[in-house]
């Protein structure tokens, strides 16, 4: 699909890393330039897991894209930089605010080179502004954004138990990446596009902070029972106890649900509000839950239309039906141990989008690549003798195979 887009990334971490992959697996030709000791993610795995020595943390957000290491501060590196943007329609990075640009390497810099570049930028905080030079990482944005005080009740501050925030940055900075390109070949004009994960973080809680900010509410509108799952809605919106596992129940007709339940005291609230009143009605239904099997609810609940779901962990998602269906999961092995990957989010005339590429090893397509750009191979010999760039030996690098 985007076969024609050529991308520049100089990205670490996992926003920006995320939001160029979303556009790889979309077919566009990705080149990941690396430090010559390769990029941070490649040596950090969250609880320590690394496939055939291949950390995971690289693996989830680094598909099909070839990897260059450069050494940026040397003359010979710069000058390989320079040829390689001429070649390219994007650049996308995820350094702190001005750094590229002590490096000469900002987007006004670069424009000045190539009036037509898209300059895509990830940050924490933005490009200005007083928390320009704070850390900006996933669970410090949940914090800060009020993510976290939403999350479970006020008393106690919950994080989201995974990267939430990167990821919907990630997503957010691929939709700005395309936008520019749309712009690009319509105009030929370039554009800088900067994404933020503070931006992002508030982005993911639209909804709620629309209704917040303009019902004037206060921190004591935010609390609730323990059992529902936001400020908002009313209940039984939220999470409730079964003998033998949890279960999700969402809006439903309140008759109908407090049949499904065999409950007089829910079937005599029939008529409240739900909103005003939903600490109480969260308190009923919690009850009554508990004194049925998972199995026993889906009994009662699927013929009725109510609208709920078992709370299932990773060990039940990897085995869950729909999952199996939308092929949302990819097997791979990597020097003969088993790891699994998951699947680009969308689907392209009924198609998942192909594994073409894992860079393994920093360096792998750096002599493919500088031999492109029209070096000549005792050039690039030298280029690694000089330490300007690496390229590693086939031993060195992974063997990885598709399943």
């Amino acid at each position: 699909m985007l076969g024609e887009m050529k991308i520049l990334s100089l990205c670490h971490y996992l926003q920006g890393p995320g939001a160029v992959q979303y556009l790889a697996d979309m077919g566009a030709d990705v080149i990941k330039l690396e430090p010559l000791g390769g990029a941070y993610e490649r040596d950090w795995s969250g609880a320590d897991v690394y496939v055939g020595g291949v950390s995971a943390f690289y693996l989830c957000a680094n598909k099909n894209k070839r990897s260059l290491t450069l050494n940026l501060k040397s003359a010979q590196g710069r000058e390989i930089f320079f040829r390689l943007i001429e070649t390219v329609d994007v650049l996308v990075e995820n350094f702190r605010p001005g750094v590229l640009d002590r490096l000469g390497l900002g987007y006004e810099q670069l424009r000045q080179r190539k009036p037509d570049l898209i300059y895509a930028s990830a940050t924490g905080f933005g490009s200005t502004g007083p928390m320009v030079d704070k850390p900006g990482q996933d669970l410090l944005i949940q914090a800060r954004t009020g993510l976290m005080a939403v999350t479970g009740v006020p008393s106690r501050p919950t994080a989201v138990g995974c990267a939430a925030v990167d990821q919907h940055g990630a997503a957010l900075l691929a939709m700005g990446i395309l936008g520019a390109y749309v712009r690009r070949l319509s105009t030929g004009q370039g554009t800088r596009v900067e994404g933020s994960l503070f931006n992002a973080g508030i982005d993911l809680q639209a909804e709620a902070l629309t209704g917040y900010l303009s019902g004037g509410f206060r921190r004591d509108r935010l609390e609730h029972d323990e059992h529902l799952a936001t400020w908002f809605h009313q209940a039984p919106y939220g999470i409730y106890k079964a003998r033998d596992g949890f279960v999700a129940i969402s809006n439903s007709d309140p008759v109908t649900l407090a049949k499904a339940l065999q409950s007089e005291a829910l079937l005599a609230l029939a008529d409240t509000d739900r909103f005003q009143a939903r600490d109480h009605y969260a308190q009923l239904v919690a009850q009554a839950v508990a004194g049925f099997s998972l199995a026993e609810l889906s009994a009662a609940f699927d013929p009725l239309g109510l609208w709920y779901a078992p709370v299932q962990d990773y060990d039940d998602l990897r085995n869950d039906p729909q999952a199996l269906h939308n092929q949302v999961f990819r097997h791979i092995e990597i020097n003969g141990q088993a790891g699994t990957l998951i699947n680009h989010p969308l689907r392209y005339d009924g198609q998942v989008p192909a594994l073409h590429t894992v860079a393994l090893a920093a360096g792998e397509h750096s002599r493919e690549i500088l031999a492109r750009l029209g070096y000549g191979e005792d050039e690039i010999d030298g280029f690694v003798a000089s330490n300007v760039t690496t390229v590693p030996k086939a031993d060195e690098i992974p063997v990885g195979r598709v399943q």
